[in-house]
């Protein structure tokens, strides 16, 4: 085989080397099939050699590739063909020969068959939908696709649906990443034993054609790239080359899925080496072969980290593409020693030249493996595949290729060896990448899939030395953008750090790498290697320290900085990323004893390498001052393994710590960044701007506490346990800079900090000691006590929902570390410490999450300020927590004032912190304490109660941890520490609380009180002068001593230590005479602790004598001191707690206090306070005293407008109710008066200034989603479900206009039925009112105040002034009495008769208004413009229904809908029956009697002919029947029984003037009534069969001639079947509608039904509209006797009507005409149009009445359900699947959001659907975020979700993925909201969606 390759390639061209004839298909086959045949035989040499010769014809790289040099022209000029048709052609004959001679689908389900599969491996790329399960994974980067998933069984599993980032592949089946138990059904494990062998020779012709195939694919390659000119890579050549190879290698990955078998073969193709060898070596005379070998040699130049041409002295130059800007000039001096570099290639010139010369020693030395800096070589396909991938900047194809061939297992050991091998030439291309996102997201999608396996990872590290590759990659990518550090020493600084502006750091580019190492630490055997390699730990720390100090921050004194940098983002990403995931990823493997060695190695390089940093940074003992870097990563690695040691590995810590000067060192930096953090609080760094605040905040952030502000105070507290206290003390208070202000004196200079930064610093300092000597996180807690005082504490801050819980709680940040947030303990811990408040809604719209907060017994016991005011990013939740525990003490009765923050217990401390609490026991800290007591007692500036809280706090600290040893009566007070110097006789806290200090020296300025008063005493007292001599300790310089003779002590210990020091010239302690005008002063004291927290307690509760030490009354007390009367409390309960502890504590103490406490104190004089003193505090208490009067007037500003709304808005308040006020009292006319809510006038409404309701006009079709059957519409989520919207309201009463529309005169029809079901207006309105004048000028000024929220003025929207409803129009008020009179309502004793004459001539009357309205006034104007607003409102498509556009029965037709629809939505809205009676929500605020005025004005503007009156077919019995049919030509008018009756009324009462007299009205309801149940009659003659008919027939016939026949049911129907029978009506059914009519067996009971329930829905609009015109209330009843209840209010019902009989129905007709002739003369009508349509005639008979209320659709219970029908789904305009999906809820119509491809005239689909389905509104659920938004005309808003998770929270974007149940009560509300119109009400946050969605 070899040697016939070898002479294919060697051997001449072929002659036919030009296009294969086309139309060959059958020749290719007969070709393939004689190849086959030939290289079956035993002896192949010939067969092989004619197929290499075909194989060179057919894929010859030089044709195609010319083309696709020259570019696109050639293409243009080669017209037909094209390169394209050869590559197609070489395809075709690739799949032929591979099927030898057979069909290639028939090949391919040929291979399938013996595919071994036992893993998944689908590949995905980003944004594709996959799941986890963290139950199942093994790796936490486990992921399976969606259709493993659900083929598998997860039932309770804690799994998570996630969109993929960067893509990745399926791990179903693969155990080294999951557990076997959540294998999909496919997957699970089949034994290789049931797959049959593969027959040789189906893949034979396979081994023969691919390598030439993919050789081919390599030359392609080869001469498709060009090296890019001057650093630029020609991006679009790239996608050029790769777009022409497209076909090439989709048909690649096609074999890929065609299993194992295949899969197996590809695999020996592409590692063959031999193969390789062969074909690609360039030798021969093939032109062609030797100028791609040549290409693909320029190409591999570049590829090492050095050249093999310039070897350096350390064997060693780091690329550093375009870094030549950064030659630093201050190392010509050190680049001179590494002789002069210079680089052969201009692509990669170095300008980070000798950047720190030891470093660059030491990195060479530890390379071991040579190979990683040379040019790459390689030896097979795989390689050089790989290499090509990476020129080409990983092209999605490729990367899918080569992922799909994972599940070949020894293609995964090969390629993962290989992708090791070129890991420093990704680094390089991703370095210059342009696309460096894109990319980094295709390099992880494949290290993922690599590295994630233990077993493979552990092979390549044995074998291919891949950590120290990883290490010395990721070194030299840093080396490239490094500073030159200005921390400390800025002229001599040796130490280079990253510089954070570069885009390296900017745009992460270092991630993909990173995270690889991380991945691979996170497997034991790898870790293991790293941690027991010094050199390899060297290296590591070499690359920590890049980080160290990055990013300093210098302070601003002068002015404000120009530019605010941003680098803090980079910075803080980088520490967390590069240098603390490792270090978490390292630490979970040093858990056990046996680990101790690897925490040795990681100690001591760490010191090591701080030691090189702080003689790099030339640090001595003090920081520079006003600079600040956030980034200590070396200290905080140090500072982990060092808690770990003691935690986990029993390591004595002793033996890990460095000498006392280094400690010393140590404390400094993390200690400058706490002093920091108060600085910026204080606001001091305001001049830099936001950005440093930024970084204040990320530092204690929740995702970067544990890398940094935790490890920082564990290693001070560290420190704190070893060095001398006093030392540390003092620091600390130097470096918060309020040393100064610790003295006796009233008065003092502060040369380092202005007066105003003073308290908080104190403060900060303060509160600094205490979380330094309160916090236990490393000192001794449990995971499990960490998690649960984590838990509080942010639960005590705010309630929180249980996904923000998972995000605050501050995890391992390493996520492999196998501790997962949402683990068991997690939600065992939540359990205990919190209930969970499920999601309540307001009717005010605002939908809460379901919340956890904080149990009453945590509040009580667990509440812990301090790990609050660790944990705070806003300084405002401090307070906030406070607050809600001050609640929670008023609440449950505990402590009703405002409480201080309760002291909490704390864990017990470990062994070997116990040094700790020195601190709480030495000197320094006493005369702190002390100082600071008595400053508060005398009222000193600058105190605050926080101070005092904290000073107490320490107090009780030192009490509750003081040395066990101290007896009783202790004889300590006399000995040796007696010396001069000293304030206190020891170092005991209890000992030093009663010791009475007498005087005290201190310097004060001149100008202070002390000093006059001083020089007085002096003379008058000798013993003054003798206590001078004696030394009463100055307070201060004794810190400056102390500090001085430690560092002496150091430095006589570490003698060469010596020459570094530098002298002391430190201003801040005592300068001696930095200030002139200092002078001492001795003050009088004579307190001591113990006094001085009396006389506090004293002065705290404002009385003399308050303390009574309570042991004198309980002796109990002192026995069993836990009281819980003290655990919460003020200032008080602390001083009496403290006081109680003390004396416990000693005997000796417990006598001194019963000694102060007996001399009755005479009052503390305030040692007078000077004016400017007094001034401040003055101004305090003022400030405090607004503070709390404004709180007051908000609290009551609060409560007033709480008041107003619910008088506005409520349903039952009075004052809302005043325009619609009955006057039923008085007798007289009282003229309505409304209140103008701009102006505040009121008065009536006039014609010349009428006043106007605020409406909102919107165009709805609610009542056209009305269904008549009760089934409830389901979201479809497959296939077979779909909508079909014939049913609905809307639906049928558009066929019976267009049915109606079809037989009869036009102008008719349009009387016959109403509109509106679709797109009708319904108005609505707040209840105010104003002047319709005063409503122009608002709109002025909105319009011209540009600062506009959500609507537009333009349009006429605006918010009503007062409720600020949303309003888009004003309805003027008709003048006169708003409800009509009680005179109009007096029934009179007309005659039926007299007043049906009466009806008729007030309609014939043209236009005649009671009121004289002449043409013009500005009432009349108003009208006009209000009606045009309501036909706006709606589209053209749904007022125009007429066949002659623009007609005058159009506008007749839409406004009388206009009204129907308003009382059809009131009725729905009443929950689609009267029952309920009275005034309900919607009459409060209805305003339809003003509407209707409106429509009547306009009404008459169109008399209707009289001739076509449909009021005289009702009332008069016309002579001439027959005439009517004379006139065939024009179309007949629609006959009265297929007319709507409701909508008649409303015709005829609109006709009338108004105000309409009640007679008027009644008389027309009982004449309409009568041809409604005339109506029914013929309904229900239709519905029965013929023998019902003829026996009803009968037995009403016998009845006529009763004396009441015409009010007898039976004897009307048989006369309406007698008169029907006459024409066609019956006869069609004989034979096919049999079928369809279900045979009922009526009975009289459901007759009588049948009519009530076909008269209903009439007599509730009639009832609903006499309420509204007359004011009459609306009585309520029981369902079942609506009828008679309805019937009677409206007077139908004959009052003296007998009740005992059962009510019937007819009883209410009362005929204005002899029944049975208007009957005959009505069905005669129908007759003759039944002669020529019996069908259509007998279908508009029967209506339907019945309408069930509208619904929305309804969902699923479970999301998911929604969501994998949906979201895969093709959209049906352009089968493409959309990016946003949405489903809409009304109608379950799909669409895509914003999808442009389905755009029509500039709508996008969702606001064109909005428009057809809701009339303008729309409700879709976004299926890819699982939020509903809605649009309302031009505006749009995101509603929220339906969907919640199991803890009540909605998942918008799905982001948390975690299973979504439906909401029943969130739905019902949004439902309601739809059906009630009030989306514009309830939700605020709208936006204008320019028809973009």
């Amino acid at each position: 085989m070899a040697a016939a390759a070898a002479a294919a390639v060697g051997g001449p061209q072929p002659p036919q080397a030009e296009v294969p004839a086309p139309g060959l298909a059958l020749d290719k086959a007969a070709t393939a099939a004689h190849l086959k045949a030939a290289l079956s035989r035993p002896d192949n040499r010939a067969g092989a050699e004619e197929l290499q010769a075909l194989l060179e014809r057919v894929l010859s790289a030089e044709r195609p590739l010319a083309a696709a040099a020259d570019g696109e022209e050639a293409a243009a000029a080669g017209g037909g063909g094209g390169p394209g048709a050869a590559e197609e052609e070489a395809l075709e004959w690739c799949k032929c020969l591979l099927a030898g001679g057979g069909g290639y689908d028939e090949f391919c389900a040929a291979v399938r068959a013996y595919d071994p599969a036992a893993l998944c491996g689908l590949v995905w790329t980003a944004n594709f939908v996959a799941y986890r399960c963290r139950t199942c994974g093994i790796s936490p980067c486990m992921s399976l696709c969606a259709e493993c998933f659900h083929q598998g069984d997860h039932t309770g599993h804690d799994f998570n649906m996630f969109r993929s980032q960067a893509g990745g592949a399926c791990d179903c089946g693969d155990s080294n990443v999951m557990r076997e138990s959540g294998f999909c059904k496919r997957h699970q494990i089949k034994s290789s034993s049931n797959i049959p062998c593969v027959p040789k020779d189906l893949l034979m012709m396979s081994e023969f054609v691919l390598p030439r195939f993919i050789f081919c694919l390599i030359q392609y390659l080869r001469e498709g790239y060009n090296e890019p000119a001057a650093d630029v890579p020609s991006e679009k050549d790239l996608n050029k080359v790769l777009q022409l190879l497209e076909p090439q290698i989709s048909f690649l990955e096609d074999l890929t899925k065609m299993g194992g078998a295949m899969r197996s073969v590809l695999t020996q193709v592409l590692t063959n080496q031999q193969n390789y060898k062969d074909l690609t070596s360039g030798l021969g005379e093939n032109a062609c072969a030797r100028k791609s070998h040549e290409k693909y040699l320029i190409a591999l130049k570049s590829s090492g980290l050095t050249y093999p041409e310039d070897k350096l002295v350390y064997g060693i130059q780091e690329p550093s593409a375009g870094a030549s800007t950064l030659a630093v000039q201050g190392f010509a001096s050190a680049a001179g020693t590494l002789g002069q570099l210079d680089s052969s290639d201009e692509e990669d010139q170095d300008g980070s030249q000798g950047l720190g010369k030891r470093k660059r020693v030491k990195l060479s030395s530890n390379t071991k493996d040579q190979s990683i800096m040379d040019v790459l070589k390689h030896k097979s396909f795989l390689e050089e595949l790989l290499f090509w991938t990476i020129k080409y900047e990983f092209p999605q194809k490729m990367v899918t290729f080569l992922l799909n061939m994972l599940p070949d297992q020894e293609y995964k050991v090969a390629f993962t060896k290989t992708f090791v091998q070129h890991y420093a030439f990704i680094m390089k291309t991703l370095k210059k990448s342009h696309e460096s996102d894109t990319m980094s997201n295709r390099i992880v999608h494949i290290s993922v899939q690599l590295f994630s396996n233990e077993e493979l990872a552990r092979q390549v590290t044995e074998e291919c030395q891949l950590l120290d590759i990883m290490v010395t990659v990721l070194l030299y990518m840093m080396e490239s953008c490094l500073i030159k550090s200005e921390l400390q020493d800025e002229e001599n600084s040796l130490h280079v750090v990253v510089n954070c502006g570069e885009a390296l750091l900017k745009n992460n580019t270092y991630w993909p790498l990173v995270s690889d190492f991380i991945n691979i630490l996170s497997h034991q055997s790898v870790a293991k290697r790293f941690l027991e390699d010094h050199g390899l730990l060297v290296t590591w720390m070499n690359f920590v320290s890049f980080f160290q100090g990055m990013n300093l921050n210098k302070r601003e004194l002068n002015e404000h900085v120009e530019f605010e940098s941003q680098t803090y983002y980079a910075a803080f990403a980088a520490e967390l990323e590069a240098c603390a995931q490792p270090m978490w990823g390292l630490l979970s493997h040093c858990k056990v004893r046996e680990t101790q060695e690897y925490t040795r190695n990681v100690v001591r390089y760490c010191l090591e390498a701080l030691q090189d940093w702080f003689d790099a940074i030339n640090f001595v003992d003090e920081p520079a001052p006003n600079q600040v870097t956030f980034h200590l990563p070396l200290h905080r690695y140090y500072a982990m393994f060092l808690s770990k040691a003691v935690k986990c590995q029993e390591l004595d810590l002793d033996s890990v710590l460095p000498d006392q000067e280094m400690l010393m060192k140590l404390m400094i930096h993390p200690l400058q960044i706490q002093a920091s953090l108060a600085e910026i609080h204080s606001n001091m760094w305001v001049r830099n701007g936001l950005q440093i605040k930024g970084q204040a905040m990320t530092y204690v952030q929740s995702h970067f506490c544990n890398s940094m502000i935790d490890p920082d105070i564990y290693l001070l507290q560290v420190c704190a346990s070893r060095l001398d206290p006093d030392y540390f003390i003092s620091s600390v208070f130097e470096r918060f800079k309020v040393v100064d202000l610790l003295t006796m004196a009233s008065q003092h200079q502060n040369t380092v900090l202005d007066a105003e930064h003073e308290r908080s610093m104190l403060e900060g300092a303060l509160t600094f000691l205490v979380i330094l000597l309160s916090l236990r996180l490393h000192l001794g807690m449990s995971d499990d006590e960490i998690l649960r005082a984590e838990m509080v504490a942010q639960l005590c801050m705010n309630d929180r929902t249980h996904s923000s819980l998972l995000d605050l709680i501050p995890e391992n940040p390493n996520p492999k570390s196998g501790i997962i947030p949402g683990s068991y303990s997690f939600e065992s811990v939540l359990s205990a410490v919190a209930d969970f408040k499920a999601p309540v809604f307001e009717p005010g719209g605002s939908m809460q999450q379901g919340m956890y907060t904080p149990k009453a017994e945590v509040w009580d016991h667990e509440f812990d300020p301090v790990m609050v005011i660790l944990r705070t990013v806003y300084r405002r939740d401090v307070q906030s927590a406070m607050d809600r525990y001050t609640a929670f003490l008023k609440q449950s009765g505990k402590f009703p004032g405002n409480p201080w923050p309760p002291y909490k217990k704390r864990t017990p401390l470990h062994p070997s912190y116990k040094g700790l609490m020195r601190l709480l026991h030495c000197k320094t800290l006493h005369i702190v304490l002390f100082t600071l007591l008595y400053k508060i007692l005398m009222d000193h500036q600058n105190l605050s109660e926080h101070v005092l809280c904290m000073v107490l706090y320490l107090i009780e600290l030192g009490l509750e941890n003081s040395a066990e040893e101290e007896s009783d009566e202790e004889a300590s007070a006399c000995g040796p520490e007696r010396c001069h110097d000293s304030w206190f006789p020891g170092s005991n806290l209890v000992s030093n609380m009663r010791h009475f200090i007498n005087y005290v020296r201190v310097r004060v300025p001149e100008t202070a009180p002390e000093v006059k008063r001083d020089s007085l005493a002096s003379t008058s007292s000798d013993s003054l002068g003798s206590l001078q001599n004696s030394g009463t300790a100055q307070v201060f310089s004794l810190v400056a001593e102390r500090r001085k003779k430690f560092q002496e002590i150091i430095n006589r210990s570490n003698s060469e230590a010596n020459q570094v020091v530098r002298p002391k010239t430190s201003s801040k302690w005592s300068a001696p005479g930095s200030a002139p005008q200092l002078t001492t002063a001795i003050l009088e004291i004579k307190e001591s602790i113990l006094s001085l927290l009396i006389k506090l307690h004293h002065k705290l509760s404002g009385k003399q004598n308050s303390y009574y030490p309570p042991w004198l009354d309980d002796i109990e007390i002192l026995i069993q001191p836990e009281i819980p009367k003290y655990s919460h409390g003020d200032g008080i309960t602390a001083v009496e707690r403290i006081l109680l502890k003390a004396a416990l504590q000693s005997r000796m103490n417990k006598r001194i206090i019963e000694e102060i406490c007996r001399k009755v104190t005479p009052p503390v004089p305030p040692k007078k306070i000077t004016a400017a003193e007094k001034k401040t505090l003055d101004k305090e208490e003022r400030r405090q005293k607004a503070r709390e009067r404004q709180q007051k007037l908000l609290a009551e500003f609060a409560s007033r407008q709480k008041s107003f709304m619910e008088t506005a808005m409520d349903v039952d308040s009075p004052e809302s109710d005043i325009p619609m006020e009955i006057t039923t009292a008085e007798p007289q006319v009282s003229e309505a008066v409304y209140d103008c809510v701009i102006c505040g006038q009121s008065g009536p409404s006039s014609e010349d200034r009428p006043t106007g309701l605020v409406v909102l006009l919107q165009a709805s079709s609610v009542l056209g989603q009305c269904r008549d059957n009760i089934e409830p519409k389901k979201l479809p989520i497959s296939e077979e479900e779909q909508i079909y919207p014939w049913d609905t309201c809307a639906a049928v009463h558009d066929v019976r206009l267009s049915l109606l529309q079809r037989y009869f005169k036009d102008s008719s029809c349009l009387l016959a039925v109403s509109v509106g079901w679709e797109g009708g207006v319904y108005v609505q309105t707040c209840g105010h009112t104003l002047h319709i004048d005063c409503h122009k000028s608002y709109m002025e000024s909105l319009r011209n105040d540009q600062v506009l929220q959500g609507f537009s003025v333009d349009k006429g929207e605006f918010t009503c002034p007062l409720c600020r409803q949303f309003a888009n129009s004003v309805l003027p008020c008709y003048p006169g009495s708003n409800v009509e009179n009680n005179l109009w309502q007096r029934p009179s004793n007309k005659s039926i008769q007299d007043l049906i004459k009466e009806v008729e001539e007030l309609q014939g009357r043209p236009g005649a208004f009671p009121v004289s309205i002449s043409s013009e006034t500005n009432l009349s104007k108003e009208m006009e413009s209000v009606m045009k607003d309501i036909k706006n409102t709606t589209q053209k498509k749904y007022r125009d229904y007429s066949k002659t556009p623009g007609s005058p029965d159009n506008d007749f037709l839409f406004m009388y809908s206009v009204a129907r629809t308003n009382l059809e939505l009131e009725l729905i809205h009443r929950g689609g029956n009267l029952c309920s009676g009275g005034a309900s929500t919607a009459g409060k605020r209805s305003c339809l009697n003003q509407l209707f005025h409106v429509l009547a004005l306009h009404m008459r503007l169109y008399s209707i002919d009289s001739e076509y009156n449909p009021w005289r077919k009702l009332t008069q019995l016309l002579e001439e029947m027959s005439s009517q049919l004379g006139n065939e030509e024009q179309q007949p008018e629609v006959p009265i029984l297929y007319h709507d009756v409701t909508s008649l009324l409303l015709i005829q009462i609109l006709m009338m003037p108004q105000p309409l007299h009640k007679d008027h009205f009644t008389c027309i309801v009982k004449v309409l009534f009568t041809l409604l149940y005339t109506q029914g009659l013929v309904a229900l003659s239709v519905k029965c069969n013929e023998e019902d008919r003829s026996a009803w027939k009968h037995t009403g016939a016998l009845k006529k001639n009763t004396c009441d026949a015409e009010k007898s049911y039976e004897v009307l129907l048989s006369f309406v079947i007698s008169e029907l029978s006459k024409g066609k009506l019956y006869h069609e059914e004989g034979t096919q509608e049999c079928a369809t009519i279900i045979p009922v067996a009526w009975s009289p009971e459901s007759m009588e039904k049948y009519l009530q329930d076909f008269c209903l829905p009439f007599l509730r609009i009639t009832s609903l509209l006499q309420h509204h015109l007359f004011g009459e209330d609306l009585p309520s009843c029981q369902e079942e006797e609506e009828f008679s209840v309805l019937s009677s209010c409206l007077g139908l019902l004959p009052t003296f009507y007998q009740t005992e009989h059962p009510f019937i129905s007819a009883s209410c007709l009362d005929w204005p005409v002899p029944a049975f002739d208007i009957i005959s003369q009505w069905c005669f009508e129908i007759n003759s149009f039944t002669e020529r349509h019996a069908e259509q005639g007998k279908a508009l008979l029967i209506q339907e009445s019945k309408w069930k209320l509208p619904h929305l659709l309804q969902l699923p219970e479970n999301y998911n359900t929604i969501f994998q029908y949906y979201h895969r789904k093709t959209c049906s305009v352009c089968t493409k699947v959309p990016k946003d999906p949405a489903v809409c809820l009304v109608c379950g119509t799909f669409v895509c959001l914003k999808g442009l491809c389905c755009k029509q005239q500039s709508y996008c689909e969702c606001v064109l659907h909005s428009q057809n389905c809701g009339a303008g509104t729309g409700i879709f659920l976004l299926i890819n975020a699982s939020v509903i938004i809605i649009i309302r005309g031009h505006r749009f808003c995101l509603w929220g979700s339906v969907y919640l998770d199991a803890h009540g929270e909605e998942d918008r974007d799905l982001r948390r993925g975690k299973p979504l149940y439906i909401c029943k009560e969130r739905y019902k509300v949004l439902e309601q909201q739809w059906i009630s119109h009030t989306f514009d009400h309830i939700n605020k946050r709208w936006g204008p969606h320019y028809n973009g969605l």
